[in-house]
């Protein structure tokens, strides 16, 4: 897409095992979704330690994923993403690539059903302005591989501009908000394509 930043792609095996681990999925799409945090914050947000979190950080740093960001007190120094977001790249031929990326998928869909789970926990504290927001939507469709391509592609040109880590020009009253998409050939019980 013109003018934004490209997502990274990933088809690494070794980054791949090292985003399938569910703490680091976790912190790394927290800073994407909040910006800089301490790892003391991020143990708050994601539900560990500090010191567990800054280990695990130091590990996503190690894969170019994030780095240390400056601190304007002195004291603990926050740390950011590098990523505006990640792409992974399709199995393949490779058992070991395809073992990886199908546990980065499992991670991240163990993640969008907790934080779905927590939204349905506190959705009555939420302000009344965002839980009209708010929508869990699912579409039964019957599209060509071509038109669900495309049908991505321009979803994800209209996000895209909304990014935390690309927006610059957020209302004061903007929050981080979870967008999940799920775009998939349906498959029936018996483990057969649906026709």
């Amino acid at each position: 897409m013109a003018g934004l930043p490209p997502r990274k792609r990933v088809d690494d095996a070794e980054l791949l095992r090292a985003l399938a681990h569910p703490l680091r999925s976790a912190l790394l799409q927290y800073l994407m979704a909040t910006g800089a945090a301490t790892a003391s914050e991020c143990a708050e947000a994601v539900g560990s330690t500090a010191s567990n979190c800054s280990w695990h950080l130091r590990q996503l740093a190690g894969h170019g994923l994030v780095e240390r960001a400056d601190a304007g007190d002195g004291r603990e120094r926050p740390w950011r993403a590098l990523q505006v977001g990640l792409e992974l790249g399709e199995p393949g031929a490779d058992p070991a690539l395809t073992a990886a990326h199908l546990a980065v998928v499992g991670t991240q869909l163990g993640e969008e059903q907790e934080l779905t789970q927590r939204y349905l926990d506190t959705v009555e504290e939420l302000d009344p302005e965002w839980q009209a927001a708010s929508g869990l939507a699912s579409y039964s469709m019957r599209v060509s591989a071509a038109e669900l391509a495309e049908l991505q592609r321009k979803i994800d040109e209209l996000v895209r501009p909304y990014v935390s880590t690309i927006r610059t020009d957020a209302p004061a009253d903007a929050r981080p908000v979870y967008l999940g998409l799920r775009a998939f050939r349906r498959i029936r019980h018996d483990g057969k394509p649906a026709s």
